[in-house]
């Protein structure tokens, strides 16, 4: 049986509530686009299409924050800087390296959720374009994160650096935590995990009474092409099964119509549980990963507190 969304609630801005229905609106792109996505014939069009798709809403978030954007490579990973114009960000030893969202299978807003925390912060920003599935399956992205990492670290200390992603990114945020720990290199001073599961065995419970993310399938099922071979009790694939002791700070964010809030939940919980100083944040009848995608009053409040977070813990 189909599962619809219950009425949007009276307490949500209106901007919100009509972007929330226009993505309702839509039949069957998530699931034509995971389709798609596994014939290679057709996947670098849809990733072509869903870049030109954020493009608009990129485009407005640099002029209105003011930053700049440039492509290089960090560690053999390519990435895109995000810099604050108005700010001499060579000489600012902080950064912040995000992680996109987009289900390990194509980059769902990297500079959506990139460009207003260099701007809000004035911290010099990168966003990892890290190999997705499913020709890279665990642990490539893992690889790509861990590689960048350490190429910020040869110019900066740790306590300099702060780590974030939405969806799929803050998956990849945990994984790349718990990768750190068995490298045994220093940790970041904090970390951002918006929207994400530290667990990828299990099928939250909110999926239960809102319609998947991605057409009909499940956020566990979303990540089959990612997990690969791999099984789902992995520490370093699901990293609430492992050790979670000397993580930095977490900060998580999600929202009550959100897909992966019992996720989050779950996190926060076991990152408590280890004694991980944590702010959760769960905001009022908002979609999933709202805040990198639609521009309302709710957004600017969560990305105000992604910004005085990492301000706060990051070193300058």
């Amino acid at each position: 049986m189909t599962r619809q969304q219950p009425p949007f609630a009276a307490t949500v801005s209106a901007e919100a509530q009509a972007a929330m229905a226009q993505l309702l609106s839509g039949e069957g792109g998530p699931e034509m686009a995971v389709t798609l996505l596994r014939n290679p014939v057709t996947r670098a069009g849809v990733r072509l299409a869903v870049t030109q798709q954020w493009k608009p809403i990129a485009k407005a978030r640099a002029k209105r924050f003011g930053v700049a954007v440039s492509r290089s490579r960090m560690g053999g990973v390519p990435v895109k800087h995000v810099r604050k114009q108005a700010t001499d960000a060579a000489a600012d030893r902080r950064l912040l390296i995000n992680f996109h969202g987009g289900g390990f299978l194509f980059d769902g807003g990297s500079l959506n959720e990139t460009i207003p925390l260099a701007g809000l912060t004035g911290i010099p920003a990168i966003t990892v374009l890290y190999r997705m599935a499913p020709e890279h399956p665990f642990p490539a992205a893992v690889d790509d994160a861990i590689a960048v990492y350490r190429a910020a670290l040869a110019d900066r200390p740790p306590t300099a650096i702060g780590v974030f992603g939405t969806s799929a990114g803050a998956v990849l945020t945990l994984q790349l935590l718990a990768r750190i720990k068995v490298e045994g290199l220093p940790m970041p001073a904090a970390a951002g995990v918006f929207s994400g599961a530290g667990d990828l065995s299990m099928i939250g419970d909110c999926e239960a009474f809102l319609p998947p993310i991605m057409g009909t399938r499940t956020a566990s099922e979303t990540l089959n092409e990612y997990c690969g071979d791999t099984p789902r009790n992995d520490p370093m694939l699901s990293p609430t099964f492992g050790d979670l002791t000397g993580f930095p700070p977490v900060l998580l964010m999600t929202s009550t119509r959100d897909q992966l809030l019992s996720h989050t939940i779950l996190t926060d919980l076991a990152l408590r549980q280890a004694g991980i100083l944590v702010d959760l944040r769960v905001y009022e009848g908002l979609a999933h990963a709202f805040w990198g995608w639609i521009d309302c009053p709710e957004s600017e409040i969560a990305l105000a507190a992604q910004a005085e977070f990492f301000a706060k813990h990051l070193e300058s």
